[in-house]
């Protein structure tokens, strides 16, 4: 299976002070580029979903995939199908999708998401994770269809998935929403490992 990836950007951190998740740092190094990291082994091609001026990022050396005209600002469905156009485009038969602001994202999550062999979504302490999910490029049209309906959830968008649980501790999903969130992932980072 051809896995191409994405990472979701986000957009500002509205709890953040509207500073650009991706471009906040932790442990020294961007949130871009903790997620480059963990996905850049797992799949065949690399981009990022984000809106806005692409120069911003240009220190990261992917490409960034803008929502379509008339789906901007309509959340993370529209990032996806438009990630799915390009992963079509480049003959992928899958898109694996990663928040910006989940770093310590499994290494192993395309191996794992892959395995059910249809879309999957990462579960991790009984919570579900729709923006870490493999998505069947031939699914497209069909999020097309749900997207023109007016439905924006990615829940509803991965009915059927199966979900894959990732229930290490700590939690590997564990997002940075806060500057609370950010400051324990310092601290996370700065523990020594056992």
């Amino acid at each position: 299976m051809i896995i191409d990836g994405v990472i979701l950007a986000g957009g500002q951190g509205r709890r953040m002070g509207g500073a650009d998740k991706a471009l906040l740092t932790l442990g020294g190094q961007t949130l871009l580029s903790h997620a480059i990291a963990c996905l850049a082994p797992q799949v065949r091609r690399l981009a990022l979903s984000a809106n806005g001026d692409p120069a911003r990022f240009a220190d990261h050396g992917l490409p960034v995939l803008h929502d379509a005209p008339d789906h901007r600002g309509e959340g993370p469905l529209a990032g996806i199908l438009a990630a799915l156009d390009w992963a079509a485009m480049g003959g992928a038969d899958a898109l694996l999708t990663l928040p910006v602001d989940a770093p310590f994202a499994p290494t192993d999550l395309a191996r794992r998401l892959a395995e059910p062999g249809g879309p999957a979504l990462a579960t991790s302490h009984g919570r579900l994770h729709p923006t870490a999910a493999l998505w069947p490029v031939a699914g497209r049209a069909a999020l097309a269809t749900l997207f023109a309906s007016g439905e924006r959830r990615l829940r509803v968008a991965l009915a059927g998935a199966t979900p894959v649980a990732f229930d290490a501790i700590p939690d590997p999903f564990a997002n940075l929403n806060t500057p609370d969130d950010l400051a324990a992932a310092e601290a996370r980072i700065a523990r020594p490992r056992t």
